[in-house]
């Protein structure tokens, strides 16, 4: 609350080496970036190379990517948050805290996350790529206590992490959306502040709040909780590797198998329109290059309902008979290797002229939900069950107050088939996961995902309270 838990100062450098022999993939790292350093690097690859393919079943197949040069790319930043004196960020942070305690909290635990990463790949393909590469995400939780009966209540914050400096914490009230039930929503801006004393005063709120009645709802659910639907039952089961089973092991498989974009699979309503974008203005999965020296681009994954295409690699993108990677290779360090991660995937917003004032009006029986909760989903990300911050009653058109231990029960393709109404793009925000786990060994990376309010028809709600006894 007043008191500075852990200033943390991290930075490490090196070169990862990856290399192609005998139709095989060999990977080192060094943190000597010197010549001999380097060199060993690239024998330890080769010699790594070397053993695996006398185990492969058929020879890497990369699809062609032409070299670009030396060229630059960078975050566009207005200003850099890791140049701000650590003596302001502590102010800011115990800002929030006194904020939220003024306002009713009990509790109240803030935090500040900025990264650099400053890459330079180069290629035999006869690329030269130089890219400077900034995050920033500034997440809490406040807590309000009943003393009485000593049953608490949280509300984390609504904001989220974004591709940009310092300048996203400068609360600009032009990016602020007015939403129904009192709520701000944040789009490329964000007052932590402000968001704080909203959350102390919700956190008490919800100490006197009804438990929902289980049932079907009709689901209206704010950008700030559909980006983690949308990350958990679109953007990973639609990552190749995925459905090919490389992650079994770990993460599980995909239900979106092959055979389904084969048949025209229709995964969600006819409004239902999902894109992969490596290029996404501030979101957190922009970048010009990705870790293969691909030029990111912008593509289909669902078109009008219909399942349409995957994320894919340089040496995967052949198996959906395409010539050119989807440029989603990554790697979280100069230590790790490069493999094939989640690009910012979006659902569009609607076509017409729609607010989340006028879908609100439009529902008789529903919940409106806010933020991320608690979450639980299946190996195949078929089966999930999603929770929230603040979850709204609505009943004929109007918002009857909050209520709690709300969560929505889903199987992937029946929850988009549901989608009735999308607002409009003035909507439109993104939300993101900041450290986003894959692979073995286990590597994070940061993603957006973006949405405008969304309205589900006849989604089951069910009573986690009861649920949990």
């Amino acid at each position: 609350e007043d008191k500075v838990q852990n200033v943390t100062n991290s930075e490490s450098a090196g070169v990862g080496i990856r290399v192609i022999v005998d139709g095989a993939w060999g990977f080192a790292a060094s943190n000597q970036t010197n010549a001999q350093g380097v060199a060993v690097a690239v024998a330890q690859a080769m010699a790594i190379a070397r053993a695996n393919a006398k185990i492969q079943t058929r020879a890497v197949q990369l699809a062609p990517t032409p070299g670009v040069g030396e060229v630059q790319w960078a975050t566009p930043i207005r200003s850099n948050a890791m140049a701000v004196p650590v003596k302001d960020k502590v102010e800011l942070l115990l800002s929030i805290n006194a904020a939220a305690i003024n306002a009713g909290a009990d509790f109240i635990n803030s935090q500040l996350f900025l990264v650099n990463e400053q890459k330079y790949f180069a290629s035999s393909d006869g690329s030269w790529i130089d890219q400077d590469v900034h995050r920033i995400w500034l997440p809490f939780t406040a807590t309000a206590i009943d003393k009485a009966s000593g049953k608490f209540r949280t509300r984390a914050g609504l904001s989220a992490p974004a591709g940009m400096g310092w300048e996203f914490l400068d609360g600009n009230a032009a990016d602020k959306h007015a939403l129904p039930g009192g709520v701000v929503g944040y789009g490329h801006s964000y007052d932590p502040v402000e968001d704080a004393i909203a959350a102390a005063k919700q956190a008490r709120a919800k100490l006197t709040a009804p438990s929902v009645k289980p049932g079907k709802y009709d689901l209206v659910l704010d950008p700030s909780n559909l980006f983690l639907t949308i990350h958990e039952n679109v953007g990973h089961p639609l990552e190749l590797d995925r459905v090919l089973g490389y992650e079994a092991n770990y993460a599980g498989t995909s239900f979106a198998t092959l055979d389904k974009r084969e048949s025209g699979y229709r995964w969600g309503s006819e409004i239902v329109n999902f894109t992969a974008d490596k290029t996404e203005p501030y979101s957190l999965g922009a970048v010009g290059y990705d870790d293969e020296g691909v030029k990111t681009r912008r593509w289909d994954l669902v078109k009008d309902g219909i399942l349409v295409n995957y994320q894919a690699t340089r040496d995967e993108v052949h198996i959906l008979g395409e010539n050119a990677s989807h440029g989603c290779s990554y790697a979280d360090s100069w230590k790790s290797v490069q493999f094939q991660r989640m690009a910012n995937v979006s659902l569009a917003p609607g076509k017409a002229p729609l607010t989340p004032a006028q879908m609100v009006k439009d529902v008789e029986n529903g919940i409106y939900i806010h933020g991320r909760g608690s979450y639980s989903i299946d190996q195949q990300r078929y089966n999930a069950q999603f929770g929230g911050q603040l979850c709204y009653q609505i009943r004929n058109g109007e918002i009857t107050g909050l209520v709690e231990d709300a969560a929505y029960q889903i199987r992937t393709p029946e929850f988009w088939n549901a989608c009735s109404a999308i607002c409009d793009e003035r909507d439109f925000r993104l939300g993101g996961s900041f450290f986003d786990g894959k692979g073995q060994p286990g590597q994070v990376s940061a993603v957006s995902h973006g949405s405008a309010t969304t309205r589900f028809d006849g989604v089951s709600i069910i009573n986690t309270a009861r649920s949990l006894g």
